[in-house]
């Protein structure tokens, strides 16, 4: 992540200048600075970066764009939304991220895509629900420390991942290595159909079920968001006392899954005390002093919790996946550009056939960057399995896509665009999840369509991506 790219690119101006500097000479040539601080801190800018312009954004889009409905003030909304907006596009930023690199490493080592990369996710994703579902089965998964459980999962997925991508690079890729570029293309499209296919026979043998959902009872302290206490509830004039977010709820359904669009509650409990007899529509608030108006926490009716007033639902699995792939991105960093053999990575994608001439072993820098790319893949398919609790032999398309537009956005070829691609991507589909909703004619399910504007947009005015290099061909 300290090279713009898997070759060094060089710099003029002020910032040679400042690498002259002693002060700053010194600073970098730390490794803590180098391989630590400064990846970390680059990591921050881009968040900071997207959130600040996700931001602009949205308020520009609600002062240009007409109210959807009736009394929403779309902008108030915004507001209320958009810390939970920022915390969750950073989560699935970091998925996004954590799969475009695998497109990134392959394709600056042999300079084509690897279209089944996505299946590699999808592979990681069933091997993180097969450990957790027969350690639910055995009845020792409550045994397992979750500090302990879920980096065991996450591991495993990225070995079973890693492997199946060198064995693809061997059996498929590297017996065309020198072919034109759209032969391996055409395979990698093919083998991607047939992974789909092979652990769709798998499951329908081994399970006779294509929908695999994770043991959710077992792995609950992944769902539940953070315990945010609210200073003293009231019901019907009556201060309950603190309580949690959790103990909240209608009908039994926890505060954050309320359905905010024309779900019918009989009761509303706040830390234990029910308020009954009234029946209560989320989108019609009207049942006056005998009803849903009555709940208060801190002077906000609870409307305006369900909307996300001031509060920021983080949930557990969305810390895990930023600290899993903070961890990995700094592990990364410090491998291509602190060992000997990323040096021999970095040689191999500039010129294969000079590195090989110097005594670099070619093939094996090349599996092992499929590796590293594989591995990539199988920790975000494990991660997000374990977000959104179900899985099919289907799930990777979709995201791989997605992590394929950030890398194209970020410079394909480039680790450090795959960071910033995948969090922009991600800041854009929190922000479009989070202001769909209000638009009937619309809704999420056109979520995709704007992100894949992006792919579009990038590939008519900068095919080489925000952070890419432009390449002048020969003729």
């Amino acid at each position: 992540m300290t090279t713009e790219t898997l070759s060094t690119r060089p710099t003029t101006g002020i910032l040679d200048s400042l690498r002259e500097n002693p002060t700053v000479k010194r600073i970098q040539s730390n490794w803590i600075y180098r391989y630590i601080v400064f990846p970390i801190g680059q990591m921050l800018f881009f968040i900071v970066a997207a959130a600040l312009v996700m931001t602009v954004i949205a308020y520009a889009v609600s002062i240009v764009v007409p109210e959807p409905r009736p009394n929403i003030n779309l902008a108030a909304q915004i507001t209320k939304q958009l810390p939970g907006m920022i915390v969750s596009g950073v989560g699935i930023g970091f998925v996004y991220a954590m799969i475009a690199l695998g497109y990134t490493l392959v394709y600056g080592v042999l300079k084509f895509i690897n279209f089944a990369h996505s299946e590699i996710f999808m592979v990681g994703a069933v091997v993180g629900f097969e450990i957790t579902d027969r350690l639910a089965a055995s009845g020792t998964i409550a045994s397992w420390n979750p500090l302990i459980l879920v980096p065991f999962v996450v591991i495993s997925s990225m070995l079973v991942s890693g492997g199946l991508a060198v064995l693809i690079e061997r059996v498929a890729y590297r017996p065309l290595r020198g072919a034109p570029r759209l032969v391996p293309l055409i395979t990698a499209i093919g083998l991607s159909f047939f992974l789909i296919d092979g652990v769709r026979a798998l499951v329908a043998v081994t399970r006779n079920d294509f929908n695999l959902t994770y043991p959710t009872q077992e792995l609950d302290f992944l769902k539940n968001p953070i315990p945010l206490t609210f200073n003293g509830p009231v019901v019907g004039g009556t201060n309950i006392g603190g309580v949690t977010y959790e103990q909240i709820t209608a009908d039994g359904v926890v505060l954050d899954e309320w359905q905010v669009e024309s779900a019918t509650y009989s009761s509303i409990t706040v830390g234990g005390v029910t308020l009954g007899g009234v029946p209560v529509k989320a989108n019609d608030i009207s049942s006056g002093e005998t009803g849903y108006d009555m709940i208060l926490v801190e002077g906000r009716d609870l409307d305006e919790i369900e909307d996300g007033a001031n509060i920021v639902n983080i949930r557990i699995t969305v810390i895990i996946i930023v600290l899993s792939a903070v961890i990995m991105l700094v592990l990364l960093n410090y491998f291509v550009n602190g060992t000997k053999i990323g040096k021999g990575i970095r040689a191999v994608s500039q010129d294969q056939a000079t590195a090989g001439l110097m005594g670099i072993n070619v093939n094996r820098m090349v599996a092992i960057t499929f590796f590293l790319g594989g591995a990539f893949g199988g920790a975000a398919g494990a991660l997000f399995g374990l977000n959104v609790g179900t899985v099919t032999p289907y799930v990777g398309f979709i995201p791989g896509l997605k992590a394929f537009t950030a890398a194209v956005l970020g410079g394909i070829g480039n680790i450090t665009g795959a960071l910033l691609g995948g969090l922009t991507l991600g800041m854009v589909e929190a922000f479009l999840n989070g202001t769909l909703v209000y638009f009937p004619a619309l809704g999420q399910r056109y979520t995709d369509i704007f992100a894949f504007s992006v792919l579009i947009l990038i590939l008519i005015f900068r095919p080489s991506g925000l952070l890419g290099e432009r390449v002048d061909e020969k003729v």
